[in-house]
């Protein structure tokens, strides 16, 4: 039987992927639902900069300019992706947003939001870790009076009316979000769980080279160490530490409980008024166009072990702790791809 392997998603995941595959010889298309590569970073706020340094950024084969020590730009990384498309050649088709993945005779069939049909022998989902910003119940207590936002929608402090700001989320980007909307508004920063922050740089190294260096990066998921970096969950500390945020007039508030209209309350009984609130407390993955029994679980999501589905070729990539820690970066779109790809390959010889 002839291969044709459809890759959905033209993230760092599915250029990864596609890397691979053009190594591999293997034929391929890749579908992406926007009409340019990289929209999925320059539609997030304005300020983001990657997590890791250009060095740990880059995908297989092609390097990230600029200072291997620094942190790209949102639109800088946007644009890597594009060029990195054009120079391994890769097939996207741009605006192919798969609405619907269903089994078929041959293998799969991924029909378009124009109603077109795709078949293909073997899929790889590639569509991230970021695609439904989760709001939680509690956002229906508010009014009208109070503005609510998401890390998705927010873009800058220009978008704020006036009055306080509450974000609620105190990870990476809730506190680059707490920064960014300072500039214009009072803001409350509103915790859960302690967060542990890393130091950016020991004996001038970055952070992730020494994570590297001791294997903490690349531990498997279940091993012992992986296991305590998982729940470590830490981040580098870039000034957004606690006390930097208030130096900055950042209120650090406890844990979200409850709210009427625009008054919130918080788990140490304090209260405030907002005007608006952003929510940064993560994102759940949309899977109601993948129909395909045993490929999905209503709680938990998409189901595999590293990336190999229980249904016979699908695949995933760009899924958080897929392997190990560094699945949920961009230095982990290359492995990870390699690995789905061995995989793949194998099930083809077998087949």
């Amino acid at each position: 039987m002839n291969r044709n392997i459809l890759v959905i998603g033209a993230g760092q995941a599915g250029l990864a992927a596609g890397y691979h595959l053009r190594g591999e010889g293997l034929p391929f298309i890749i579908v992406e639902e926007s009409n340019r590569i990289g929209d999925v970073w320059r539609n997030r706020y304005d300020s983001l900069t990657l997590f890791t340094t250009r060095q740990f950024s880059a995908l297989p084969g092609m390097q990230i300019p600029g200072n291997r020590d620094g942190y790209a730009s949102r639109d800088e990384f946007a644009e890597y992706l594009e060029a990195y498309a054009r120079r391994f050649a890769l097939p996207v088709k741009l605006g192919s947003l798969v609405t619907r993945l269903t089994r078929s005779t041959d293998g799969f069939e991924a029909t378009l939001s124009n109603g077109k049909i795709i078949a293909a022998t073997d899929v790889i989902i590639a569509t991230g870790a970021f695609q439904v910003p989760i709001v939680p119940p509690i956002s229906a207590e508010f009014g009208y009076e109070a503005l609510q936002l998401t890390a998705a929608t927010f873009r800058n402090c220009n978008q704020l009316p006036d009055g306080p700001v509450l974000v609620v989320g105190d990870g990476a980007s809730g506190r680059d979000i707490a920064i960014e909307a300072r500039k214009r508004q009072p803001v409350l920063l509103s915790g859960g769980k302690s967060r542990k922050l890393l130091p950016e740089h020991i004996l001038g190294k970055s952070i992730w080279w020494w994570l590297s260096l001791v294997g903490a990066l690349e531990a498997p998921a279940t091993s012992f160490r992986g296991r305590i970096v998982r729940k470590t969950d830490a981040f580098p500390d870039r000034d957004i530490r606690g006390e930097a945020l208030q130096r900055r007039g950042i209120r650090l508030m406890s844990r979200l409980v409850g709210a009427e209209a625009d008054v919130v309350k918080f788990s140490d009984g304090k209260l405030a008024q907002v005007r608006t609130v952003i929510w940064a407390v993560g994102y759940r993955d949309e899977t109601e166009w993948v129909d395909i029994e045993d490929a999905v679980d209503a709680k938990t999501g998409f189901i595999h072990s590293e990336g190999v589905s229980p249904v016979k070729g699908l695949y995933f990539l760009g899924r958080p702790w897929q392997r190990n820690r560094s699945s949920a970066l961009i230095m982990g779109a290359g492995p990870d791809a390699a690995s789905v790809i061995r995989k793949l390959r194998t099930d083809h010889v077998q087949a």
